[in-house]
């Protein structure tokens, strides 16, 4: 039997992978998560063929969950699964060690197809997903690579709301450690604010707008 993993927080999105996942009988769901720490305690302990993560979650984005997967001896390999047809994103998972892009809009057709593909070590993208690369992105792109793993975690909770000390409480840090990512963040981003870095947290996908 094939393992595979799911990681969505939201439990109606899951059941309709399961749904479409379901119809090989070759195939098995062993774990599900709701956010990326789940996702990746679920990988290293149920060590699935394939994990399918969103790309928005809640406490780690499916990007960091790529990357913390690859950094571990597992044989996983991780679909990025997602509401935005965006080359951006498609460069930021597969440099994160994910070997596949997929838009939810077109799972129905194509989940099958990716899964096949990562059974195979083979990369598989959704739809024109590289065409979908502007100037824009390829700036912000350059500015997201400047980023450690751990400054883009945190952009990403100050996007969501959170406080420093909420961030330090979340991630296990002192407040002065978390001021300092977050301060690096804003000089590599070449932001001065908050806003500015919620602007940059939407355009590049780390929350949902």
């Amino acid at each position: 039997m094939k393992r595979i993993l799911i990681a969505d927080d939201h439990e109606a999105v899951r059941s309709g992978l399961r749904a479409v996942l379901q119809q090989r009988v070759d195939w098995e769901v062993v774990a599900e998560a709701n956010d990326g720490s789940k996702a990746v305690a679920a990988a290293i302990e149920s060590r699935p063929h394939v994990a399918i993560v969103d790309f928005s979650m809640p406490r780690m984005t499916g990007v960091e969950v790529a990357r913390r997967i690859r950094d571990h001896p597992l044989q996983t390999e991780v679909l990025i699964f997602t509401v935005h047809n965006s080359g951006l994103l498609a460069q930021q998972a597969f440099q994160a060690g994910a070997r596949a892009f997929l838009v939810k809009s077109d799972a129905n057709k194509l989940l099958l197809a990716a899964v096949d593909s990562l059974l195979l070590h083979k990369p598989f993208c959704t739809r024109n997903c590289v065409n979908e690369l502007d100037i824009g992105s390829r700036a912000d792109m350059a500015r997201h690579q400047g980023l450690t793993p751990r400054e883009q975690l945190v952009v990403k909770l100050v996007a969501e709301g959170y406080s420093n000390k909420g961030i330090s409480a979340l991630l296990n840090l002192s407040v002065k450690t978390t001021e300092a990512h977050r301060a690096a963040a804003m000089r590599k981003l070449e932001v001065n604010s908050t806003a500015g870095l919620v602007r940059y947290a939407v355009r590049a996908r780390l929350v949902e707008a």
